[in-house]
Formats: structure tokens, sequence, C-alpha cells
């Protein structure tokens, strides 16, 4: 690997997933220090034929010999939810970084398998919550940690988007599906975050689309430090379409409309005593700058904010809502 040295970095994507052009390849384009390599599919025309729509050089119609390729410094995994830890644990062992999607693994035991191994391995683990590198959020937490709003009283994450095709593999058991997988994963996690701490899980609801599987999930939550909170997150349910976060404190309230990509309608709205205002940001994708943290860590020792351990803590979270809800754990594919 060329890590540091002037050449790019360059980036294999295990999967010719609908998210890869958006997430991962245009981004690349952009960047001075990153390039896709390389594209892995289980089916090698596919395989093929996406990396030639996308002008990859490299095609393999197998994860292994992707992960297997000397020079492929780091691996993207957009793979189903039950694959993140299999494949991440595979990239690791080949002496790859890694940049998997959100969630990070099947639960949290398996979160913190691969946490350790991430730890012993030297490689940049991240999980791609894209979200928590834009500006708008961001800031978010600093108007948070300034004491503006004053003591927290009460934060809610509301992450709904309609799936109406059941068919759909976030709907799969087998594959760690859910509605708190796919979407309520974002919603604890900016509960967590704008929370500031990680909290305990007072109640949950779901919505079944089968006996094992969440089409809805609402819970309620405390924090170590008193304040509340509730996520709310929907694949199908009567809330259509329904993203924001409200962050309520004794002296004012902030509220965010559409956190997750800002780079399509979104805004910031702060209420205090003092009366209020309205932030907008710059339209440069949240995957932009998601792709700028993973490059930092890895070609420069930069820090980032959606580590392995942060990554443990907030499946910690999705298992508590599980089984406060009386469903079972997700399982590893």
């Amino acid at each position: 690997m060329n890590e540091g040295a002037g050449s790019p970095l360059r980036i294999g994507i295990l999967g010719a997933a609908r998210i890869a052009p958006m997430a991962m390849v245009n981004p690349a384009k952009a960047h001075p220090d990153v390039m896709v390599g390389a594209v892995a599919a289980r089916d090698g025309g596919r395989a093929a034929a996406f990396a030639h729509k996308y002008g990859i050089e490299t095609s393999f119609d197998s994860y292994e010999a992707l992960i297997a390729d000397p020079g492929v410094d780091a691996v993207y995994i957009p793979l189903p939810n039950g694959l993140h830890g299999r494949w991440t644990r595979a990239a690791l062992a080949a002496g790859k970084h890694v940049l998997c999607e959100k969630p990070f693994t099947a639960n949290a035991d398996e979160a913190r398998e691969i946490a350790g191994l991430a730890a012993d391995s030297g490689r940049v683990v991240m999980e791609a919550f894209h979200y928590r590198y834009h500006p708008m959020n961001l800031m978010a937490e600093q108007i948070i940690a300034s004491g503006e709003l004053g003591k927290l009283v009460r934060v809610e994450a509301s992450i709904c988007f309609p799936l109406p095709k059941f068919s759909d593999i976030r709907y799969d058991y087998a594959l760690a599906g859910g509605s708190l997988m796919d979407a309520g994963c974002y919603a604890v996690h900016m509960a967590r975050v704008f929370g500031g701490e990680n909290p305990e899980v007072v109640s949950a609801t779901a919505k079944l689309r089968d006996p094992k599987v969440d089409r809805a999930m609402t819970a309620e939550l405390r924090f170590p430090s008193g304040h509340t909170g509730l996520i709310r997150c929907s694949l199908w349910s009567s809330d259509l379409l329904r993203m924001s976060v409200k962050v309520i404190g004794e002296h004012g309230e902030l509220h965010i409309v559409n956190p997750i990509a800002p780079q399509l309608p979104h805004w910031l709205t702060v209420r205090t005593q003092r009366g209020r205002r309205r932030e907008r940001f710059t339209r440069r994708p949240s995957y932009a700058f998601q792709l700028d943290a993973f490059a930092g860590a890895v070609l420069h020792g930069e820090p980032v904010k959606t580590a392995p351990q942060d990554s443990v803590d907030n499946m910690a979270v999705i298992d508590a809502i599980y089984q406060a809800a009386g469903l079972p754990l997700r399982l590893p594919g």
C-alpha cells in the first residue's frame, strides 16, 4: 500500500449496491487523494457492468478476490446488514482499512468483537454515519455544548420514510433487517450524539412486518444526566416521511429538518429568549465530508467521529430497544 506516499488511496467496493455511487463513487471522483479502483459482486457480470458504467478499472466476481488484491488499500462495505461484520472481519484480516455502512454489525456482541479486531489491527475502521460529518450537524453539537439551550430536558429524533416493497432485503430477518436497523440506527445515533450520553431504554413499541421484523418502532429513553429522549423510525407506517431532530433545553430549543441529507432542503432553527434564528448550510453532500474524514484518518492519522467504540455503544441501544419491544436480536448472516 502507498498510504501517505503521494499516490491516491485506492478503495474497493464490496457489492454493486444502489447506494455506492452516491456514497462513494461520486465523492471519490471529486477527492484529490482518493480513487475507487475496484468493485466486486457475486455476479461477475453485474460487477463488470457497474465498473464500466462508473469508470472503475477493475471488477471481481467475488468479495474474497477484491479483498486479496494487494493494490486495494481500503474497502467500502454497503452489503446487507447481517453481512457487515463478516466482511469487515475479512478485510481486517487482509490488512485493509474499512468504511462500513450502518448499522455496523447485526448486534452489540458482534460489534464488540469487530471493535476488538479493529483495535488490534491498527487499521482505520469507520461506520458510515455520514450525517455526523456535515457542518450542519457539527454546528448543532457546538450549540448544545455551548450551553445556549441550557440544561437539556429532552431529545427527539425521527427518521421515517416509505418502503412499501415488503420483499426488500431491509425487511429480511435473515439479513438483520428491520426498521430499527435501517432507519432507526440513525435516530438512535442522533439521540446519543445530541443527547451527549448513552441512554437507557425505558420502553419500546414495534409495528410488525412479521413476528420478528419491525416496520416501525418508537422508544422512550432516559439519559444519565436526567433528560429524556424519544426515537421514532419507520419503513412503513402512518409516518410516511419524517426526518427531524428536536433538542429541548431549559432556555431554548434546537430543531433540525433533514439531518441526514442536508445537501437537499434542510434547516437548523434555534429559539431562545433572545429570539429565533435559522441557519442554512452548504449543499456539498454529507458523503463528501465523510470521505474527507475517512481519507484523513487513513492518510494522516486524523481521528474520526464514528469509530468502532461508538458503533458498539449504538448497537447496544438498538439491542436494548429490540428487547424492550419483545423482539429477538438480529443475528449475523
